[in-house]
């Protein structure tokens, strides 16, 4: 039987504004938004269920609904907990507006939570064709390591299914979405929005999940299998470790394996944190790869890769082989098998557990020299006059560039200082960080946002008069000026922070540096060593990961998001080039260095 293509629904307006609006102010607080293999979305028309881990609250349905594009997806639909409805708040007000539909959780409600009459809406949406937005982990919470999946977003699928039994062509799409953010709370920082192989489940390909009047018990392996299949998808392309600590050490062994100024893509940067964070695991937390991570392994990021159910049902049953008693090494004897694209060899746990100490350590001094690793690296060879040379300089460009910028920044201080008033009202309002902390960049995103609407209307009242230039020029050139003193501010405190960091170096002096440069010399041959023995990482991260300029896509190439390059990640190289990335919406990066 055929499938009908279902009738588009029109894009409610307060939609369309929405998303427009907080597109516009999400690049404007994150400094970089990466968003990896768009071409992953279905269409208009065909339904899919959108999931991501959820860490940031209210701006993790933000990032998504700007991140689908319009030429893909008209409208995305959003669930929220139903306790954010009803309220006189302007975030209230912008979940009721974009066609959310609310949820009772059980930690509210209880026994009392009733979600029938939402449930049959959701259904009927996805039998329409309807995209919608769920947050599989159940609620938003400020930890590095993503919670167990709830089990709904599968039982949603094996609804739909089964309401569909009698046409064996019904098919629906589990689209799952890894975000990454760099620093979630930092104005000006990176996020990764990466979209991973769409699962496509049709009714006669998966009839473990489907109920029929013959068979009306669904098999609760196939639920538990697919979001198992979900949750390390997700894990697949983002940064999931036990501790935030094990983050930090990640980042730091990253750093030492790729130098500062290597031409690599944010994603790029973000799967090889997770690497090392994998690889410098421990113990119990420890993550062995199972059927599913080797399916999605041996798949990879085609650009026309997705998963059916057939492939799904393969899963289920090595699941179950193991489940019956199949081999897998998990480490009982004491060590660890890393699965690499290379050789393959252990490395003990007390092994990784003393270079995960030592990093940290080097990492714990750093911070004491008030030093970036980049710094001791390229360290060799320079003398004080050198340095103090470059300090002068840094300190007049510092200079310069607080004059130039200061009469802009007096339109920023309100918006600023509103921002920070209310974050600490959050910090201070009594709740625990854990259920705080992903709160902070949705309070920063709302009230920066009404702040600087309020600073914009009053900026425009006040130059009108004075300027002369007419009503409609200076409703634009206000905004303008404002962007061009964020992008003087941005180059200010670069031009600080290396200020700063020049004169902590004369102020360590020779020998100290020295000692730190002997340190990184040693860290930097074990990190190279596990990096390249045991993660599957090149021997030559700064030739491996070169972005080629010049490469465009192919569809029929590898389209790995991207694993060994293709795509800048946002750098500049000079000149022309230089000049026209300085006025687009994305944030300057730092020059690529030459080694000295």
């Amino acid at each position: 039987m055929a499938t009908t293509q279902p009738k588009l629904k029109p894009t409610p307006w307060t939609y369309f504004l929405i998303r427009l609006l907080f597109k516009f102010v999400l690049n404007v607080f994150y400094g970089t938004i990466v968003i990896e293999n768009e071409h992953y979305i279905p269409d208009d028309g065909e339904p899919v269920i959108v999931c991501a881990n959820h860490t940031n609250s209210l701006t993790d349905a933000l990032l998504l609904v700007t991140s689908v594009s319009s030429k893909k997806r008209s409208f995305l639909r959003l669930t929220a907990k139903d306790t954010q409805f009803g309220k006189k708040t302007f975030s209230s007000w912008l979940i009721e507006n974009c066609g959310t539909l609310p949820i009772q959780r059980r930690s509210e409600h209880g026994d009392q939570a009733d979600n029938k009459a939402v449930m049959n809406k959701l259904l009927g949406a996805l039998e329409e064709g309807d995209a919608v937005c769920l947050f599989p982990e159940g609620f938003s919470r400020y930890h590095p390591k993503m919670a167990p999946l709830k089990t709904g977003v599968a039982r949603i699928v094996s609804d739909v299914l089964s309401r569909n039994h009698d046409n064996p062509d019904f098919a629906i799409t589990v689209l799952t979405c890894s975000l990454t953010y760099v620093h979630r709370q930092s104005f000006r920082s990176d996020v990764l929005v990466s979209f991973n192989p769409p699962i496509r489940l049709t009714v006669k390909d998966t009839p473990s999940l489907v109920a029929t009047p013959e068979r009306p018990a669904v098999s609760f392996d196939a639920i538990r299998s697919l979001t198992s299949f979900m949750h390390v998808q997700l894990v697949s392309n983002t940064i999931d470790a036990p501790s935030w600590d094990l983050v930090r050490v990640g980042k730091t062994a990253a750093r030492i394996y790729v130098p500062l100024g290597t031409q690599m893509r944010l994603g790029d940067w973000v799967r090889v944190v997770a690497r090392f964070v994998e690889g410098l695991t421990v113990g119990a937390e420890h993550a062995v790869k199972g059927p599913e991570a080797a399916a999605i392994e041996k798949k990879g990021m085609k650009r026309n890769a997705s998963f059916s159910g057939r492939e799904l049902l393969d899963v289920m049953v090595m699941m179950e082989a193991e489940k019956e008693g199949a081999h897998r090494n998990d480490g009982s004897d004491g060590t660890k098998l890393f699965e690499a694209t290379g050789n393959v060899e252990k490395f003990s746990d007390a092994e990784r557990e003393q270079l995960a100490k030592d990093i940290g350590a080097y990492q714990d001094h750093l911070s004491q020299l008030g030093l970036k690793d980049d710094r001791i690296r390229r360290v060799e060879g320079t003398h004080r006059t050198a340095l103090l040379w470059r300090l002068t300089l840094r300190i007049i460009i510092t200079f310069s560039l607080f004059l130039i910028a200061l009469p802009g920044l007096i339109l920023w201080l309100p918006i600023f200082f509103t921002t920070a008033f209310f974050v600490r009202r959050l910090k201070l309002s009594g709740r625990p960080v854990w259920d705080t902390g992903d709160e902070i960049a949705e309070t920063k995103l709302l009230y920066g946002l009404t702040s600087g609407i309020l600073v914009w209307m009053g900026a425009v009242v006040v130059t009108l008069p004075i300027f002369h230039l007419g009503l409609f020029l200076t409703i634009w050139i206000v905004p303008a000026w404002m962007w061009l003193t964020l992008r003087w501010t941005e180059d200010l405190v670069a031009a600080f922070r290396a200020s700063t960091a020049l004169y902590r170096m004369l102020h360590a002096g020779p020998a100290e540096l020295k000692r730190t440069r002997e340190m990184r010399t040693d860290l930097h041959g074990r990190v190279m060593d596990i990096a390249t023995r045991a993660l599957g990482l090149p021997a030559d991260p700064e030739t491996e990961f070169a972005v080629d300029r010049g490469a465009a896509d192919d569809g029929d190439e590898d389209d790995r998001p991207n694993r060994w390059g293709k795509h800048q990640r946002g750098r500049t190289y000079g000149g022309w080039d230089s000049a026209i990335r300085y006025f687009s919406i994305r944030r300057r990066r730092k020059r690529c260095v030459a080694k000295s």
